[in-house]
């Protein structure tokens, strides 16, 4: 890839340019003083010289673009659809719908390596579980409405662990007894699940203390499970 190209496309437009006069009927003053100074930049690149003249004088045909509910998917205009490659004609769409960007990289992604690179993988705890141990913990990052407490249940019976497990809501009072239920079942070999971490802003920094502590000597069986909305008390060197 171009480095002057990728720069361009990821930081934008930098410095103050005049701004001419505003010739379409389909921008406000605002937005083409935006546009333009996208298209006066990315006109000095070498793939897009003249790109801000074309754009200029044949606007009422990048206006199809800039109305289209696909325009990551439209052709740009003769004679740069042939011209530019699509990462080039991602930094124009750039300029005219930045809303579409995520889409265009799906499809650059999708060009250059192959759609299995954009496409989400099916969750399998059973597979997340084999990258647990003893000193690694398994954490469900939660969003609203989720509720990974019955996927857990499930998997201690598949694991014949449905009676050597514990689980303990997290809230104000449960810290020493948290601590308990870690320290119990990293002993006898039983799983603990220390529920709603978001909610034990207190208890965040003994977690991470306990974490950095497991080893080795605990029970090969022991592992420990944490559910979490995303939280800035949550210890990173916990995830």
């Amino acid at each position: 890839m171009d480095a002057q190209e990728w720069r361009f496309f990821l930081a934008g437009p930098s410095g103050a340019i005049d701004i001419p006069k505003n010739p379409t009927d389909w921008l406000g003053d605002l937005e083409w003083a935006e546009t333009y100074k996208q298209l006066y930049c990315m006109s000095q690149l070498d793939a897009l010289k003249g790109f801000d003249r074309s754009f200029m004088e044949n606007n009422k045909e990048y206006q199809k673009i800039f109305d289209h509910e696909e325009p990551q998917n439209v052709d740009l205009p003769a004679p740069w659809n042939e011209k530019l490659e699509y990462f080039q004609k991602m930094i124009v769409l750039k300029s005219i719908r930045p809303d579409k960007i995520p889409l265009a990289v799906q499809n650059f992604v999708t060009e250059k390596i192959g759609s299995k690179f954009i496409e989400p993988p099916t969750f399998s705890l059973a597979k997340s579980f084999k990258d647990a141990s003893v000193t690694v913990p398994l954490i469900f990052v939660l969003s609203p409405g989720s509720d990974p407490v019955n996927d857990f249940v499930r998997f201690a019976e598949e694991m014949n662990m449905s009676k050597k497990f514990d689980t303990i809501s997290l809230g104000r009072g449960q810290d020493k007894k948290a601590e308990n239920c870690i320290n119990d079942n990293a002993a006898r070999g039983g799983w603990a699940l220390m529920m709603n971490c978001h909610l034990a802003t207190s208890f965040m920094p003994k977690l991470e203390k306990i974490v950095e502590n497991l080893d080795d000597s605990n029970h090969r069986d022991f592992r420990l499970w944490m559910t979490s909305m995303p939280a800035k008390s949550f210890p990173v060197s916990v995830l």
